[in-house]
């Protein structure tokens, strides 16, 4: 769950920036869907603490964080599996990506 000011705009921008529709809405929170998977992400509006712990999995970090058009907290970084940046979205919130371009642990 990623806690947001508005439920509008936040979804505007987690369908441009990361691709997710819209798979449901209630008056507190609307559930987003990833890529490709029954995966979701729920943006809220509720008074709960801010989880700063989403990671998406990308193909190429270096070319997904050259692309982003906001703010970038951490910029590329190797990591065991591959490449790891950690953004911010409009909201203040920490969004992380990551690659497996060394591939998965044995």
């Amino acid at each position: 769950m990623v806690r947001v000011p508005d439920l509008t705009s936040a979804s505007e921008f987690y369908t441009r920036a990361f691709g997710l529709r819209r798979l449901w809405t209630d008056e507190v929170s609307i559930g987003m869907g990833l890529t490709e998977t029954d995966a979701e992400v729920v943006l809220h509006t509720m008074d709960l603490p801010a989880d700063e712990s989403v990671y998406y999995l990308v193909d190429d970090v270096d070319a997904a964080a050259s692309q982003y058009d906001g703010t970038i907290r951490k910029p590329p970084f190797d990591i065991a599996v591959g490449r790891c940046a950690v953004l911010e979205d409009p909201f203040g919130n920490t969004v992380g990506i990551l690659d497996l371009s060394k591939g998965l642990r044995t």
